[in-house]
């Protein structure tokens, strides 16, 4: 019996769902046939009647959202955590509010979020499925961005920790995303090509690539897969030893 990859007649909710990577998200969702609410702090350029303004970091924003959700569709089944980010700072330039701001964004949202969607799913006879968009920098030093690696190790923890406290009836699990090609790119890597050349597979990610891989953990197909992080990046970075073995043999 075939099972698709698809999300016919499921709720969803995607945070941070109306630009970047979690704009893809939002399309693939819909393509795959859910209903889709994102959220954000700020309403996307496009009207979209299924968008709602919440700071995901504010537990009464929150649980309002998820209420609003059930009121109006009657159920939820997929949660992806998305919103997040940080801008680059040294370490030794940022203050102690800035790291917790960005621990706050990036580990302490999702898992309110998270608590609050639980709550309905558990309820559900179907349970429910979270995805955690996660970051290659939870797993490699993140100069610049210490603190968001910091953060994202964290979420790959807690997918972890939930999957166990939250079965049988939600599987938690995770993204691990390299660089992807958005909008706002350009405020991350200057020179897109440069950076393109150190991913295995020759690209930066597209947003519908990191959509195509919460998908399948959200869809059927991955019926059977809890507490795992997905690598999304391209085959990672070239090893240092071989680019330098390269360069040495082009002389």
């Amino acid at each position: 019996m075939e099972v698709p990859m698809r999300l016919s007649e499921r709720v969803a909710l995607v945070t941070g769902g109306t630009r970047g990577v979690g704009a893809g998200i939002t399309r693939v969702f819909r393509d795959a046939g859910a209903t889709v609410v994102t959220c954000a702090r700020r309403p996307p350029e496009v009207p979209d009647p299924d968008f709602v303004a919440c700071d995901v970091r504010e537990p009464a924003e929150v649980a309002a959202l998820v209420a609003g959700i059930v009121d109006r569709y009657g159920r939820l089944d997929v949660l992806v955590n998305n919103a997040g980010g940080a801008p680059s700072v040294p370490v030794s330039e940022a203050s102690p509010r800035f790291h917790a701001k960005v621990v706050e964004l990036n580990l302490l949202a999702p898992l309110l979020v998270s608590q609050e969607v639980n709550r309905v799913m558990q309820e559900q006879p179907g349970g429910g499925a979270i995805v955690m968009v996660s970051s290659v920098s939870g797993r490699r030093p993140s100069p610049g961005t210490a603190g968001y690696g910091a953060a994202k190790a964290g979420l790959d923890s807690l997918t972890g920790s939930l999957a166990v406290e939250w079965a049988p009836k939600v599987r938690v699990n995770a993204l691990a995303v390299g660089p992807v090609r958005t909008e706002l790119s350009d405020l991350h890597f200057p020179d897109l090509a440069a950076v393109a050349k150190t991913v295995p597979l020759g690209r930066l990610a597209e947003p519908e690539d990191v959509g195509h891989c919460a998908l399948f953990l959200a869809s059927p197909l991955a019926s059977y897969v809890s507490g795992a992080t997905l690598l999304v990046h391209g085959g990672g970075e070239w090893p240092a030893f071989y680019t330098a073995q390269s360069d040495q043999g082009a002389r």
